[in-house]
């Protein structure tokens, strides 16, 4: 064989008439593979389609109504839904999710025509927490000076407090999966212009919705200062019960410093009714001394019964 002439490597060519080029093709189909998973991972993340069902139980007051109004504004992932008529059958309500296609679960149950409480569930296998809701004030009553547009994504935001129990990161978790409007919500419009923060302080859960201003009201025409600015609605959530199931099953957490408002009221009844009845035991006293001091008193002689007798 000349000097001049290049070796050249054979090539085992296949009845189909493909050339084999051995570790080089199985490489390529492997990045192949893996670029294809992480493609499929991205897009279920992109894919994620959250949807809320809201709905109260009958004997709701109108404050009440006016804060499932204002849930219903900020939220474009929400869906309505009629009131339900029983309190005792709560599995009724995965049946509602699942006609609505919904996979988390608002409902507000009131008592008494006074007391409200939220059941935060995430349908139909769970887990769900059972949450007293006090301070309730809404948008009209507050009359904030903050405004956002209407069907716009909201930034849920956390304090530092939800990074310490078991039961506060389990929370936080359904919270996210519930006040977090996806992308792909049809009724989304693209604009990112307020925060739905999550405040945990004394073991109560503090909601406020504030507005993005990115001008100084003051300077308008000065440099972009970015500030908040509250539009409402605020409540705060005392949680009492979180259980494994949707709306029942073994119970995960149970907080041990919740006083029903039944409870405390008739405590409270209790405590005045204690003072009416010391108060009447001290007037009766006074009247039965009195009584005794005329008694042994003997009868003036210009008593008016003598004089005129």
């Amino acid at each position: 064989m000349d000097d001049d002439e290049e070796e050249v490597e054979e090539v085992p060519v296949k009845k189909n008439g493909k050339a084999d080029k051995g570790k080089g093709k199985d490489l390529s189909k492997k990045k192949t593979v893996v670029l294809g998973e992480v493609d499929k991972v991205e897009k279920a993340q992109q894919r994620r389609k959250d949807k809320v069902l809201m709905l109260s139980s009958r004997g709701i007051t109108g404050r009440m109504r006016h804060l499932m109004l204002d849930l219903e504004a900020i939220l474009p992932h929400l869906k309505k839904d009629a009131k339900l008529d029983s309190k005792s059958s709560l599995h009724l309500v995965n049946e509602l999710a699942d006609l609505h296609s919904c996979n988390n679960t608002l409902y507000f149950e009131a008592r008494r025509h006074e007391d409200l409480y939220l059941w935060l569930t995430r349908s139909p296998n769970g887990p769900s927490v059972k949450c007293h809701v006090q301070n309730i004030h809404t948008m009209d009553e507050l009359k904030m000076t903050g405004n956002c547009l209407k069907g716009s994504r909201g930034l849920v935001c956390f304090d530092g407090g939800w990074d310490g129990d078991e039961q506060w990161k389990l929370l936080r978790e359904m919270l996210t999966h519930t006040f977090s409007v996806p992308k792909s919500s049809r009724k989304l419009k693209p604009f990112i212009d307020h925060i739905l923060s999550f405040s945990l302080l004394d073991n109560k859960i503090w909601f406020r919705n504030f507005q993005i201003v990115e001008k100084d009201p003051l300077q308008p025409s000065g440099p972009p200062v970015t500030s908040l600015v509250e539009i409402g609605p605020r409540f705060v959530l005392t949680p009492i019960r979180i259980f494994e199931g949707s709306f029942g099953g073994p119970t995960i957490f149970a907080n041990p410093e919740f006083i029903s408002p039944a409870s405390a009221r008739a405590s409270f009844k209790r405590i005045q009714g204690q003072k009416y009845k010391q108060r009447k035991n001290v007037q009766s006293e006074r009247d039965d001394r009195r009584t005794r001091q005329r008694d042994e008193l003997e009868e003036d002689e210009l008593a008016v019964g003598r004089v005129f007798a």
